[in-house]
């Protein structure tokens, strides 16, 4: 693994079946090779079905890639033991609506491996950050969209982990939910920690991403550092959308 490094895509294809036998195959991902950097913010933008979330999947070991390696944390994907260093926020929660937010917190924190004692102090500060505090024992049926939302941020973070994936994370959220994120986001770097960041708002990637990754139809066409992204090739010194940049890379792409 690279130096630095938190994550490597080496060569990843992906491939699933659209007949009982396999003869016809859909590339979800095509010689996918991406290192994201530890410290850093990285964003990961695409239209619908460009293979983000096939990406997402396979990082999270919830799907193997038909060829090529990844590395996570140091250590072959396989190992689910390093999953315990690593939060993700789902843009839709499913969380069991009989539990409370103290519950489930405890239950995550468990299964990430924190220790009890840990989990006593952390459980009601994370809550306090989130602004659920006032309604750590109510059930989760309870919530709005704007609340499992936010409790799914404490989910993530009860590990206190090394690497934080933000699917879509503002979904639901209102003003103060967003600000939360982007703090969060910061806090990563600021920590020397990583975070990934996918997302179709693209001023988010404009004002939180050290580096962006365009995939597009399961290819990466484009990494790199996003105030490059920004500048107009066309117009030296001078700055453009991110919007514009994408729209002329998908044309050139095609």
């Amino acid at each position: 693994m690279a130096a630095g490094s938190v994550v490597e895509f080496k060569h990843v294809v992906k491939d699933y079946p659209l007949d009982l036998f396999g003869r016809r195959k859909l590339r979800a991902l095509d010689d996918i090779c991406l290192t994201i950097q530890r410290g850093e913010v990285f964003g990961l933008i695409g239209p619908n079905r460009a293979g983000k979330t096939t990406l997402v999947k396979i990082l999270l070991s919830l799907c193997h890639p038909t060829s090529g390696t990844i590395i996570r944390l140091d250590r072959p994907y396989q190992d689910r033991r390093t999953l315990g260093r690593v939060g993700y926020v789902h843009e839709n929660h499913a969380f069991p609506r009989y539990h409370t937010a103290q519950t489930l917190l405890e239950l995550y924190g468990t299964l990430s491996g924190v220790p009890a004692a840990v989990l006593q102090t952390r459980i009601p500060e994370l809550l306090e950050k989130i602004g659920l505090a006032d309604r750590a024992t109510d059930p989760i049926g309870r919530y709005s969209k704007g609340m499992l939302q936010r409790l799914g941020l404490a989910q993530a973070l009860i590990n206190d982990p090394e690497l934080l994936v933000f699917d879509e994370p503002n979904e639901g959220l209102d003003l103060y939910g967003r600000q939360l994120v982007a703090e969060l986001i910061r806090g990563q770097r600021e920590l020397g920690r990583s975070a990934i960041l996918i997302t179709h708002a693209l001023t988010d990637v404009e004002n939180l991403c050290d580096r962006v990754g365009v995939i597009l139809n399961g290819r990466l066409i484009h990494v790199g550092p996003t105030q490059e992204l920004l500048k107009d090739p066309k117009r030296k010194g001078q700055s453009r959308s991110l919007e514009a940049a994408l729209t002329q890379l998908y044309e050139e792409a095609v």
